[in-house]
């Protein structure tokens, strides 16, 4: 089972050249709560401490070394059109906008279907504003032997730094996790489990039911006797989809900081300008 061990992304590294970065940027537009809350036009041109949601995540990974291409989808055509800012961001070098699909798999798979199937593909989204070059090296260089790794991050962690925020954590075994929305696609076969995601996405608030969909009914009774480890978790995601998936443990607690509510857009404004 490969994890990002300590994160060390000084140089070197396993990872592959080459890879494409698809940024999932597709929202409500200004039904968005972030985007009405603030009163931008769509949530992913939202201020954050001075500068777009979208802006900073292409800032950062126009600065990974091991990214050569990104890949914007969303948000709709009109709202490109609409906005000058929004539109010199995805008009960027190597920046190619897609149009959005109806949902975030449906969206991740449009992008799939225009990237070539031997390349590596790294998924995250506009909102990740707290992205950083390491994150992204860790995730592209912990393949090993996977086709798929899943970005995630002790929930302890994410607790002891911020311990009055909110995040959705899975139990598994003794431990529990978050996600990072960071997924990396290694090989080919990965892709073929964005796919199959679609029949749990509506279900990113309720770990078990995604334990259900995605490695069935039998293991949720493991999951919810908390006898279902992270290792076990991922064994059994492989072989029930023929392939080789498994987790990318992240050591800095912002992976998992996204902005969901407004209550997360001030948590991150208040990170990034402790850290200037």
């Amino acid at each position: 089972m490969t994890s990002g061990g300590a994160n060390d992304c000084s140089g070197g590294g396993s990872g592959r050249a080459g890879w494409v970065a698809v940024v999932l940027a597709g929202d409500r537009g200004r039904n968005d709560p972030v985007a009405r809350a603030t009163g931008a036009r769509c949530k992913a041109m939202v201020d954050v401490a001075g500068a777009p949601l979208l802006g900073r995540v292409l800032d950062t990974l126009a600065r990974c070394d091991d990214i050569s291409e990104c890949c914007v989808v969303g948000p709709d055509g009109a709202i490109v059109d609409a906005n000058p800012a929004l539109r010199a961001l995805v008009a960027a070098a190597g920046v190619r906008w897609i149009a959005p699909g109806a949902s975030p798999v449906a969206s991740a798979l449009a992008a799939l279907d225009s990237i070539a199937a031997e390349r590596p593909v790294l998924i995250t989204t506009a909102d990740h504003a707290l992205l950083t070059p390491c994150m992204v090296a860790t995730m592209c260089r912990s393949g090993g032997d996977l086709d798929l790794g899943v970005g995630l991050v002790e929930h302890a962690r994410v607790q002891a730094a911020y311990p009055t925020s909110r995040r959705t954590a899975t139990r598994l075994g003794a431990h529990a996790y978050c996600g990072c929305n960071l997924f990396a696609l290694y090989r080919p076969a990965g892709r073929t489990l964005v796919e199959r995601w679609r029949r749990v996405e509506n279900e990113r608030k309720h770990p078990a039911r995604i334990v259900a969909g995605m490695l069935g009914w039998p293991v949720l009774i493991r999951y919810a006797l908390r006898a279902l480890s992270l290792e076990s978790a991922f064994a059994r995601l492989s072989k029930r989809h023929g392939l080789r998936a498994g987790p990318v443990l992240l050591d800095d607690p912002n992976a998992a900081v996204d902005v969901d509510s407004l209550a997360d857009l001030r948590q991150v404004e208040a990170i990034l300008r402790a850290d200037d």
